[in-house]
């Protein structure tokens, strides 16, 4: 920079005055400006005459063009400069070099000495520094480097060291739980790619409910077989924390962390009734009173059409086994022996017998004698009655 100023002064200086006949010349040498008295216009024989030397690898430049002292001067008020070679350390990933040159900056220095200089390869001091003697240039070259995020390739030059400093210089870093392959620690990689996996993490609550229990109670309010919920039942709650881990979009973990009952349930009570409650039907084309009606499955029997090794004339009551008498199963039987029935397609009858029944079903089985035995399998309904 000291060259490039000297050299605009002295060019203005000379340009502004009057050609005159070449008496004097100036001479800027390295930072020195002399001015000597000459007859001569080959700049060789002047530098000679001055006992100027001029090593090898020393430029001699004629007004800021560089020039071969040995072509005679064409013009009046020439300016003649020697920029000295200097001695410089280049510090390369490969090792050191020295360099003997007289480019006037590091950039150009670099050039010569056949270096291809790229916007993102480190340079200390910068490329526009004065090369001075004994200076020390640390240089890494950039490299080119595949980056492969968000669904695509970015493709960019770094001269970084590490893997997360290359990210920093690409405009791409790793945000809160990112990661990336190679790691951000290690040197760059020999295949120049780099893959960012972007990784976050999210709170997942669950609800899971924990059933009710239901408690029947009697109640004189409600005609038989009627229903009532009494009292609502509440399910409880559990409510479950998941950390979930994803990885350029897709879950790749779920870790529970927590588990906790927040609620906690409370018992249904349902009241089933126990009012007995008159009611009337017309059934098979006559009227009957009855307390209660339910859907059974009926089947049929006689004293040799039992199912059993031999026949059973007689009931579990003691009465003989014939039209108007049904059996039930022992629960019924125990609560309801005597009880008075009526069933489409049977007519009357009294609840007399005890049955295996069928699982599953409510059931009736409807007596025969074995001379009058019909077959029975199917639904039908039973009134209870008064």
């Amino acid at each position: 920079m000291k060259y490039t100023l000297w050299l605009a002064i002295i060019f203005l200086l000379f340009s502004c005055q009057t050609q005159a006949p070449l008496e004097k010349i100036n001479i800027l040498d390295g930072e020195e400006l002399l001015s000597l008295p000459t007859a001569s216009r080959i700049p060789a024989e002047i530098l000679a005459k001055n006992d100027i030397p001029l090593a090898p690898l020393d430029e001699f430049l004629v007004n800021g063009q560089i020039a071969d002292p040995n072509t005679p001067l064409n013009c009046e008020n020439c300016l003649l400069q020697i920029r000295r070679a200097v001695t410089m350390t280049l510090v390369t990933p490969d090792g050191e070099h020295k360099l003997i040159t007289a480019a006037p900056t590091v950039g150009e220095a670099l050039s010569e000495f056949g270096i291809q200089l790229y916007a993102a390869d480190f340079v200390d001091p910068p490329v526009g520094t004065e090369a001075t003697d004994q200076l020390t240039i640390i240089y890494r070259p950039s490299r080119p480097l595949a980056i492969r995020v968000d669904g695509k390739i970015v493709h960019i030059r770094s001269s970084a060291e590490r893997v997360g400093e290359a990210l920093l210089e690409g405009g791409i870093p790793l945000i809160g739980l990112d990661t990336s392959q190679p790691s951000e620690s290690e040197p760059l990689p020999v295949d120049g790619q780099i893959h960012i996996i972007r990784i976050r993490e999210e709170i997942e609550l669950s609800q899971t409910e924990i059933p009710f229990e239901t408690e029947y109670i009697a109640s004189n309010e409600l005609a038989i077989d009627e229903e009532k919920i009494l009292t609502a039942g509440v399910p409880g709650l559990i409510v479950k924390r998941d950390r979930v881990r994803y990885e350029n979009g897709v879950e790749t973990s779920r870790i529970s962390e927590e588990e906790r009952k927040v609620r906690d349930p409370s018992i249904q009570i349902v009241g089933y009734g126990t009012q007995y409650v008159s009611k009337t039907a017309v059934v098979d084309g006559q009227e009957i009173k009855y307390w209660r009606s339910l859907q059974v499955y009926a089947t049929s029997y006689s004293p040799c059409n039992s199912g059993a090794d031999r026949c059973y004339p007689n009931t579990a009551s003691g009465k003989t086994v014939q039209h108007g008498v049904i059996g039930v199963i022992r629960s019924w039987y125990n609560e309801m022996q005597g009880q008075g029935v009526y069933v489409p397609g049977y007519g009357y009858a009294t609840i007399e017998d005890i049955g295996g029944g069928i699982p599953g079903k409510d059931w009736i089985d409807l007596g025969y004698t074995d001379a009058n035995y019909q077959v029975w399998s199917q639904w039908v309904t039973i009134y209870f009655l008064e």
